[in-house]
């Protein structure tokens, strides 16, 4: 189980909602070596693996959209899961919304998002799908709310994201 000291998470606390939910994340991927694999998943419970996927999904969206959190690989991951289930369950239902908003374009899509690119083709693609602009844009003005309900659970949740250590 992932541990974390009891400082660490009153110091990230401290810091705000976004260092919280970044450290139990650090923690986690340290515990399985840095890289989620499908062989080291198996060690995480739902939840680790929920707090896994929405760090990914709030990372690669903010730097570069749905286009780019599909074409590095993540659609399956993010929208053949069920993430946006556990987004709402989490209490972040505005999230959910736009996953499966999202994972009707990247339906639609996929071959053409996830196909080896250049540099260049890879950003025609953002003129080519302009339909994922407005939910890049969505995600952008909720992301500090979600981060907040992500937060939230996991602090009302800690026994399930790490063990804490005094």
């Amino acid at each position: 189980m992932t541990k974390i000291k009891e400082q660490d998470i009153i110091s990230a606390a401290e810091k705000g909602m976004d260092e919280f939910v970044q450290l139990f994340a650090d923690a986690i991927n340290a515990s399985i070596g840095g890289e989620l694999t499908a062989e080291n998943m198996a060690t995480l419970n739902g939840d680790q693996i929920t707090l896994l996927a929405y760090v990914i999904f709030r990372d690669e969206v903010m730097n570069g959209g749905f286009i780019q959190l599909i074409h590095n690989g993540y659609g399956p991951f993010i929208f053949d899961n069920p993430f946006a289930k556990a987004m709402r369950l989490w209490g972040a239902r505005q999230l959910t919304n736009l996953v499966y908003d999202g994972k009707r374009l990247y339906e639609q899509h996929k071959a053409r998002l996830t196909a080896e690119c250049t540099v260049e083709e890879f950003m025609a693609l953002f003129e080519q799908f302009p339909e994922f602009d407005d939910l890049d844009d969505a995600f952008i003005e909720m992301e500090e709310e979600v981060t907040e309900a992500v937060a939230v659970y996991i602090d009302n949740h800690i026994d399930r994201f790490a063990d804490v250590e005094k």
